[in-house]
Parts: C-alpha cells; structure tokens; sequence
C-alpha cells in the first residue's frame, strides 16, 4: 500500500487548490480522481471562459448559515490572494462588471498553468481512482479505490465535489463515506438551475428571451427577487434571473416538500406599472389593433400569449398580465443541469480558519463537500481555491 503524507480527493479546483499549497509546504501529497483527466469542471466553467472570483468577495455571496466559516477563510485567503495566486502562475486576467476572467476568455488557460505547477512540483496523480470507502484508525487514514488500489496517509482532504453535473467528475458519492465518520450531511439539492412549470405560455413563447425582475413566493412569502434573463423553454423557464432564484426554490421543493411555490415575474421592468397602463390605454383609445397593444414593448410573438378572453383589451388587465404574472412552480430540473450544489457536510462540523473536521483530526474538506452555495458570478469557484488552498496549507 503506498504512502503519503497527505491525499486530495478530487481533482478539481479545490483538489487542485489544496495540493499545490499542500505540496509547497513539504507535504508529500498525491491527488485521486475518478476522471481520466483533472479539472473537466474548470474547463466547462463560465461557459469555457471560467469566472475565476468577483471582486466583490466577502460571506455576504453565500447562504446564511456558511457566512461565518467563509468569512474565516477569505480573511486568511480571499480575492487578494487568489489574485495573486494565478498571477505568479502567469496568468494573466481582467475584470467585466466586477467578474474576473482570464485574458484568453478560455478556460484551457487556466488548467494549462494549473498543470504547469503541478508538474514543477512533480506532483503525483492517479486518474480513474474512484473511491469506495474511507476508514480511519489510529490515526492514519486508508482511502480505497474500486479495483483494489489503496493509499494511506495522516492528512485527507476531500475535495470530491457535489452533485451537479455528474458527467464532468462529481457525483456526490463522498458524502456518504464522510457521513460514516461522523459527519451530519444536510440534503444536497440542485441551485443554479431551471425551473420546471406546466404553463400554456411556456409553450408558447418557447425559445423567446427577455429582460425580466422575478420574485420568488415561498408559502405566500417572497423568498428572493432577481433581475436578468428570462427564457422560455417547453419545460417552463430558464435564464439568469430564474437561476439566481433558484437556489431557494430548488430547496424548498427537494428538501422541504414545499408545494407552494409560485413566481412572481415582471416582463417589463423598464416601465412603472402606471407608465405602462397609461400607454396601452392609450392606445387602446387610438384603436389599435388587440394584436398590436404590447408592440414595442415586448417581442412580437408576446400578442399570441395573451390572447385570452378573460383579458381582452382591458388596459389593467394586460397591464397586471405582463407586471406580475404569477407561475405555479411544479419542480426543478435535475443534476445535470444544476451548476451548483446546496447542501453537504453541515458546516458545523467545520473548524472556522482552516477546514478541518470538528470530529476527526486530519480530515480537511473544501468546496461542494460543504454546504456552503455562493450565487453566481465567480463566488463559487473562489470558494473553491480559497477552501481547497487552506485545507492543502493547514498541517
């Protein structure tokens, strides 16, 4: 059975985060993934530019109940840091609307320094390595594979990842095993991710995209607004301003059975409800066509969306239709379409400062293996090298 001071499981941002910071310490480190290759999330990250962190990085981006143990790691290895970090690896970045991309826009860029710093470390990696179980005794840590490879060592962190997009390398399949050793996991549900509606408008407007504000109503309170994209799909609704409410849809619905979940979307946010009523009515005094009372406002094909009798060529009417249209919301699409996870190891079980298990000494975890779920816009990959870097750096 091979040796080694410290094991990463997980080869991708934070895997590779912790190993490096690990390795630059004297740690003997080796990294185990289940993928053929490392950072298959990193590659297909901010749509292959990769978002590397926001400049406005503090606890505030996260869910409530992390706040505490993130702002703990970003005062030890926040944006500065990370900045610094791929600047002495060579990379070169820059800022749009506060999000920090590499100069290239492609994220081949940053694995090809990542690697880089890997091999001038000579770092060992064992690709196709998926763990099936974790013990601990005395001390030492064995991590076994499936097909009977096994490593031991005094230091583990695991940087395994949650369960969205299970095909790029993460499949959820760590929390179980971290649970056996003591750990409480709070659910892991889909965030970022689509929301599904039984709505005739869907169908209609399917492939239409527009800017909209949305508030997500959860048991007759609102939960959340966001503005952004909408987009209608044959399922119900996508975009960035559903995937920035979808966070707290998503569990309220797969962890809580909530039924009542509705939206609450303004197709019109540019024009104050009476701005907009007064123009209709307008026009609905200078006779225009039922057909034609929504053009220049909203895309041409909205007129076969509203028409409805009940509606009609009532100015209020069409006016509250396109201002505060209220959506039932059935349920969220799966895994493979979520970008992020929500939920895992309670955080609770998380040393504040350096990512180390409240309940076994040496176990270190970093990124989605916590519940810890920043929103959009670089939050959750800076998580990622600020959690993985001071898990590999703390001994």
């Amino acid at each position: 059975m091979e040796k080694f001071s410290t094991v990463i499981i997980g080869g991708g941002a934070a895997g590779i985060a912790a190993a490096i910071s690990a390795k630059r310490r004297g740690q003997s480190v080796v990294i185990c993934d289940r993928m053929p290759k490392l950072g298959k999330k990193i590659l297909a990250s901010g749509n292959g530019r990769c978002n590397l962190l926001n400049e406005k990085l503090d606890e505030s981006f996260y869910n409530p109940s992390s706040r505490p143990l993130v702002r703990s790691i970003f005062e030890k290895f926040g944006k500065e840091e990370i900045k610094l970090l791929f600047k002495e690896l060579g990379l070169q970045t820059y800022s749009e609307d506060g999000r920090i991309f590499p100069r290239t826009n492609q994220s081949s860029s940053v694995m090809k320094v990542l690697e880089m710093e890997l091999a001038r470390l000579s770092m060992p990696i064992e690709l196709n390595f998926e763990v099936k179980s974790i013990s601990h005794s005395r001390g030492l840590f064995t991590v076994a594979a499936k097909g009977g490879r096994s490593i031991e060592c005094e230091k583990l962190v695991v940087a395994a990842g949650g369960r969205s997009y299970p095909a790029l390398g993460s499949d959820g399949s760590c929390y179980k095993m971290v649970e056996n050793l003591g750990h409480k996991i709070v659910e892991p549900v889909p965030a970022a991710v689509p929301l599904v509606l039984k709505e005739r408008l869907c169908h209609v407007l399917q492939g239409q995209k527009i800017a909209a504000s949305v508030k997500a109503i959860i048991n007759q309170r609102t939960a959340c607004e966001a503005n952004g994209d909408l987009l209608f799909t044959n399922y119900g609704l996508s975009g960035t301003a559903i995937l920035d409410v979808s966070e707290e849809i998503s569990i309220a619905i797969n962890r809580q059975k909530v039924r009542d979940v509705l939206l609450s979307v303004d197709m019109v946010p540019f024009m104050d409800k009476d701005a907009l009523k007064l123009e209709i009515s307008k026009r609905i005094k200078d006779r225009w066509k039922a057909e034609d009372l929504l053009a220049g406002v909203l895309p041409n094909k909205f007129h076969f969306a509203f028409e409805d009798k009940e509606i009609g060529s009532d100015a209020g009417k069409i006016t509250d239709a396109v201002k505060s249209r209220i959506f039932k919301v059935v349920e969220t699409k799966r895994w493979n379409e979520a970008d992020f996870t929500a939920g895992g190891i309670d955080v609770k079980y998380v040393k504040p400062g350096t990512m180390e298990s409240t309940v076994v000494k040496g176990l270190y975890f970093a990124r989605e293996m916590i519940d810890v779920c920043g929103k959009r816009g670089g939050y959750n990959l800076a998580w990622a090298w600020a959690s993985g870097f001071t898990a590999g750096q703390t001994t």
